[in-house]
């Protein structure tokens, strides 16, 4: 019953995106200019909800916008109605509805869904990740140098001495390919997939990265802090991998 709500809420999501995409929709900023919310994202997050709210009454939500509804569930439901809001924004159809399932603290359920693409990515624990039905597993590269990585930017970070520009010019200082979408739960996801072999990121939020980093984890990927650690949703630092080129990404990011 989970799996069910959590497909039928990204699906409802995955319509409101394509049914407002190109506008004209009223667009906000949040911490910064470029930290956007557009009056799509609140439908979206809505009407997911809603959906959820009709089956599960009593579960906790964290959401991007309206932040958490808490009850003492076990269960919570981590949702980001649009990620890559800048994206959806201008027109570029690299965008998606993001929505984890947390059960006593572990994440059980993911599921990323761009409608643009057609692309629905779900994993469930302990039971692999699939692409549209089909099963996906993550690369096998196991030399860095040959890697195709991704990343992304926070709006504002502070002049710290590893701070994602510093670490951006060391990665193509190696002349490793990288890219940089802006939208940090279909980057995990193409991970995922095999289509990028690494990305790492400084500053997400729990809603950015819930689904995307069991996904990658149910595709044979391996995901961590920037020290090695096990990763949380609610940590900051993000490096997820095909597990091959781990270490030696992990060590290219922190410089050593």
């Amino acid at each position: 019953m989970l799996k069910t709500t959590l497909l039928k809420a990204t699906e409802a999501s995955g319509k409101i995106l394509q049914q407002y995409f190109n506008g004209p929709f009223e667009v906000s900023s949040k911490s910064t200019i470029n930290d956007l919310v557009t009056e799509v994202d609140k439908k979206s997050e809505t009407a997911i909800i809603e959906i959820i709210r009709a089956t599960y009454p009593d579960h906790f939500i964290l959401s991007e916008e309206v932040g958490e509804m808490k009850t003492a569930s076990p269960v919570k439901w981590i949702i980001d109605p649009i990620d890559g809001t800048v994206n959806y924004a201008n027109g570029i159809p690299i965008c998606c509805v993001s929505i984890g399932v947390e059960k006593d603290g572990e994440m059980i359920l993911g599921a990323v869904y761009n409608p643009f693409m057609n692309e629905l990515f779900v994993a469930e624990k302990g039971k692999g990740a699939t692409l549209n039905d089909k099963p996906i597993h993550v690369s096998t590269k196991a030399d860095l140098a040959k890697s195709c990585l991704v990343t992304g930017f926070p709006y504002k970070w502070e002049e710290m001495e590893n701070n994602p520009l510093v670490v951006f010019e060391r990665v193509i200082k190696e002349q490793i390919p990288i890219r940089r979408l802006g939208s940090a739960a279909i980057d995990l996801c193409w991970v995922a997939c095999g289509r990028f072999d690494g990305f790492y990121e400084h500053h997400l939020q729990a809603w950015d990265s819930a689904a995307g980093f069991l996904i990658v984890e149910e595709a044979g990927g391996k995901v961590t802090d920037f020290s090695g650690n096990s990763f949380s949703p609610y940590q900051k630092e993000i490096l997820a991998t095909n597990g091959h080129i781990h270490s030696a990404l992990q060590a290219l990011v922190n410089g050593k």
